[in-house]
């Protein structure tokens, strides 16, 4: 069974985790049955970034972003070469070291994205 190694984010997981994953499922959905609390503002529907991720080891692993995605990804914060959406990511076979960003941008949280 492959493993998700999370890197220590600041609030979502300072420690860090390791844990085993199903093949199939999204990173996202995998993250959460751990308790590692990621966002997911768009109840995962590839709607906004905020479970945006940055995979250090495994990317070439995982299927294609669909188009959809990767317009979404291009508004992420903190875009890499290796940054997809855990909520439309599925584990492979491999072994993922994900890295949560610093910061996503939520506008739902930060007043819907409107001006004052």
């Amino acid at each position: 069974m492959p493993r998700i190694k999370v890197l220590p984010h600041a609030t979502v997981c300072p420690k860090g985790a390791e844990i085993e994953a199903a093949e199939g499922k999204s990173i996202c959905d995998t993250l959460l049955e751990h308790h590692i609390e990621i966002e997911h503002a768009c109840e995962k529907q590839a709607a906004c970034t905020t479970c945006h991720v940055v995979l250090r080891q495994g990317f070439d692993s995982l299927e294609p972003a669909e188009e959809k995605e990767e317009d979404m990804l291009d508004k992420a914060w903190g875009l890499e070469a290796t940054s997809r959406l855990s909520c439309q990511a599925k584990v492979a076979e491999e072994d993922l070291v994900v890295e949560l960003p610093k910061y996503t941008i939520n506008y739902e949280r930060e007043g819907g994205g409107k001006k004052p």
